[in-house]
């Protein structure tokens, strides 16, 4: 067959068409780049807005990018659902006409606009491939929206490749293990060498790295963290990241007179929030569900992080042996192994080692090459060799 020339990308992501440039979410636009390396055209179907974007937006690198705005859809509450339903034809014919014309669609889940796409896209191109960025095997509680995306992904309806998080047992031959980091050679490598020279201290330095948001239950590390405070442990935290539990987050923090151990740092750029997993001894992450596979926990192994996290999706694959697993997430639990590794930090340097050595393997340079065989392998295509300038390399690593 020929090669598809113009991929279609249908993604939820919110972007930000700002100056001339396109701006999405640090990591995930970091790996549109290393698509778009494989297609002379990629085009994005997602909503986007004209205005500054949030400080921890970045610009897409390829020049071969472009975007054919969406309409937002979305929300929680029974209005925005309703309001949704009644959208629904018009966002189907907007996504339709985005098709049109595509050589090949890329699908991403879960999320709104991926489960309208996972319904269209066979009708449009042959040449599909579809990433389920979720926890693949669902989790107590979780919407009926996510469940039915997986289903319809499974099925005989979808005909290309499904990239999900961790290997799964009685799956469908397309249904395809895969793991990516978002950082890049470069970066790998500078982490390795922090990780080599990282010794553990007092006090001890702890970090979460993500969106501050309910499921994610910093709360709970912060309980964790007036719990240290009244044993006598010396800890220091900083949260890198912004989101609607901010404000309750800080107000918790002033409840327990933690103004001196907590720093609330803010949404960062993707590079600038890697020198605070230089900083750190122990990378925390307290979410209970809705982990697939969190990449968070793979650059803090990188760095000689000590990573603890709660047991669900993939974090017993990546942690076990290398990091640390708890069965719930408490409190307790948190402080009882962040006190561990503060008091008996020498124990924990193999494992540290060891975590290191692992997460090297994934970086976003050999998720292009990665991408490309599989991508030929199920098309019958011949997809070359990107040629990536210097100048393009060290945008990506920025």
């Amino acid at each position: 067959m020929n090669n598809p020339r113009r991929l279609l990308v249908v993604s939820h992501v919110l972007h930000y068409q700002y100056r001339d440039q396109l701006y999405a979410y640090g990591p995930y636009a970091r790996e549109i780049d290393i698509w778009a390396d494989l297609f002379p055209e990629l085009v994005i179907a997602a909503p986007c807005r004209q205005e500054k974007p949030p400080g921890d937006w970045v610009a897409f690198t390829r020049p071969n990018i472009s975007v054919v705005p969406q309409r937002t859809a979305g929300g929680d509450d029974w209005m925005s659902k309703l309001k949704q339903i009644f959208q629904l034809p018009l966002l189907a014919a907007d996504l339709a006409r985005a098709m049109r014309g595509a050589d090949a669609i890329h699908v991403r889940c879960p999320g709104n606009l991926g489960l309208l796409g996972v319904v269209l896209a066979p009708l449009f191109s042959r040449c599909l491939v579809a990433k389920y960025a979720g926890q693949w095997n669902g989790y107590p509680g979780e919407r009926l929206a996510l469940r039915l995306q997986r289903n319809i992904l499974r099925s005989r309806w979808w005909h290309g490749p499904v990239t999900v998080y961790g290997e799964w047992p009685n799956e469908p031959d397309h249904v395809v293990p895969f793991f990516t980091s978002m950082m890049t050679d470069p970066m790998v490598k500078k982490a390795m060498a922090v990780a080599e020279r990282k010794t553990i201290a007092g006090p001890l330095r702890v970090l979460f790295s993500g969106r501050l948001a309910r499921e994610k239950r910093v709360d709970a590390l912060l309980k964790a963290m007036n719990i240290l405070a009244q044993r006598g442990i010396a800890v220091e935290l900083v949260v890198v990241g912004g989101g609607p539990e901010e404000a309750a987050l800080r107000r918790l923090v002033e409840q327990f007179d933690l103004q001196r151990q907590v720093n609330f740092v803010g949404s960062l750029p993707y590079a600038t929030g890697l020198t605070w997993f230089e900083w750190a001894h122990c990378l925390v992450l307290p979410s209970t569900n809705s982990e697939g596979w969190p990449k968070a926990v793979a650059e803090g192994m990188c760095h000689g992080c000590v990573c603890i996290a709660v047991q669900h999706g993939q974090i017993p694959s990546m942690l076990e042996g290398r990091g640390v697993v708890l069965p719930t997430g408490s409190p307790e639990e948190l402080a009882d192994a962040l006190q561990a590794v503060s008091e008996r930090s020498q124990d924990f340097d193999l494992m540290r080692q060891e975590a290191a050595q692992w997460a090297c393997q994934h970086s976003l340079d050999g998720l292009r090459e990665a991408l490309r065989n599989l991508l030929n392998q199920w098309w019958g295509a011949s997809l070359p060799k990107p040629k990536i300038s210097p100048v393009e390399e060290s945008l990506c690593s920025l």
